[in-house]
């Protein structure tokens, strides 16, 4: 009776109604009716009224506050749940509402803001709302500057949460801030660097950086201004996170072609120089400098084309940026590979085989062939490539800036 009497008062329900325990005892019958004063009556099923045993206690002197006062002088002090439970829910709201206030001004954190309140993160990383409040309002802090300026992540973090170190990798802040960072930049599984770099925080911003050819500049930027004043020589130019954040080029469409290594930068600046249509490295893994200059370009209509080396890593790399952004292959899946490779055999693929995403056939092609064929041996391919497409865009604008006659057709 007891066990049952605690129960319903941690859940918060009235005392004024009766318990019954089936397959009583004797003696667990005997105790209920010498309690109440009452006399035995057949049967195994037991009922009793809980007012009447507070009446009991209270008449008695046994417990002069009644039956609620006995349990918790027998059994120790109750906590009623569901009271508990709305007191909590309501210090986590509390705790949560200066980035709710910052969200509702920012559509585009909805979603990011519901999955965040919804599976757990903030209670893992700050126990009780009183833990969480200075956690919650340190983010609203860094939500409301986002994206920056091109910012040094630690000035960032000093200027918003009062920590350089604040935004530093492991910091419960940083892990909050960069979940945020993503869903603002729209870069679920992009590296922290990238993500920081896509919203204007730069973690290092000059030793990140990409090698570029061909990219025509603009004269409203002086990064565009330094681009513009290379591509006459046709030499290669390599641009930094902070340039590409704080002073972006002005972008426009066109074709542009990836390589992995940069040997092929310099193979065309020596073969093609100006006449180059535009080429970016990723030099191994993109970074941070890479992948922004590639979204900014695609922001601009660009149409991105990837070759890289056939062997196990260079699928890898390749997997990488097919999965990230909207780049079709260059001479790069099973049929490029099979003419590759038996033209320069010799080369023995070695390492953990992997798939690559964009053609199926071109990893069992490579199995079956076990010969690596990297970028230094397909260059003539690829220069050729560059050449041609300069050569027809040459052309293309040669037809649009002829003159018209009178049907409307062009002269010559």
């Amino acid at each position: 009776m007891v066990e049952r009497v605690r129960r319903r008062l941690e859940r918060g329900e009235t005392l004024q109604t009766s318990v019954t325990l089936t397959n009583a005892t004797p003696a667990q019958r005997a105790a209920a009716h010498s309690l109440l004063g009452r006399r035995p009556r057949p049967g195994t099923t037991l009922t009793v009224s809980l007012t009447a045993v507070d009446d009991v206690l209270r008449r008695s002197g046994a417990s002069p506050d009644g039956l609620t006062a006995a349990v918790i002088t027998l059994t120790g002090p109750i906590v009623n749940r569901a009271a508990h439970t709305a007191s909590l829910d309501a210090a986590w709201q509390r705790a949560f509402a200066p980035v709710a206030a910052v969200v509702n001004t920012r559509p585009n954190l909805t979603d990011w803001y519901e999955r965040l309140h919804a599976n757990g993160l903030v209670r893992r990383l700050a126990a009780t709302p009183a833990d969480a409040e200075p956690l919650l309002a340190d983010l609203a802090s860094v939500l409301e500057s986002l994206p920056a300026d091109g910012e040094h992540l630690g000035r960032f973090a000093a200027r918003t949460a009062r920590r350089a170190h604040a935004l530093d990798d492991g910091e419960p802040l940083a892990t909050l801030a960069l979940s945020a960072a993503r869903a603002i930049a729209d870069l679920p599984e992009s590296p922290s660097r990238e993500a920081w770099a896509a919203v204007g925080v730069l973690r290092d911003e000059v030793s990140t950086t990409v090698l570029t050819l061909g990219l025509p500049g603009d004269p409203h930027t002086t990064t565009g201004q330094a681009l513009a004043a290379w591509h006459p020589a046709g030499q290669p130019v390599v641009l930094t996170l902070r340039q590409l954040v704080r002073d972006p080029p002005r972008l426009t469409g066109q074709l542009i072609s990836i390589c992995e290594n940069p040997i092929v930068i310099s193979t065309a600046a020596d073969r093609l120089g100006p006449t180059s249509t535009p080429l970016i490295c990723t030099n191994g893994q993109p970074g941070a400098a890479v992948m922004l200059l590639l979204r900014s370009l695609l922001a601009a209509g660009a149409d991105l084309r990837y070759h890289g080396d056939f062997d196990w890593g260079g699928l890898r790399i390749a997997n990488l940026l097919f999965s990230r952004l909207p780049v079709r292959h260059w001479h790069f899946d099973a049929a490029a590979y099979r003419t590759a490779a038996a033209a320069h055999p010799g080369h023995p693929l070695t390492g953990t085989p992997a798939t690559a995403d964009w053609d199926p056939d071109l990893g069992p092609a490579m199995t079956e062939t076990g010969t690596k064929v990297e970028e230094e041996l397909v260059l003539d391919d690829l220069i050729a490539d560059l050449r041609n497409d300069h050569n027809s865009r040459a052309q293309r604008q040669a037809i649009k800036s002829r003159p018209r006659d009178a049907s409307g057709g062009t002269s010559g």
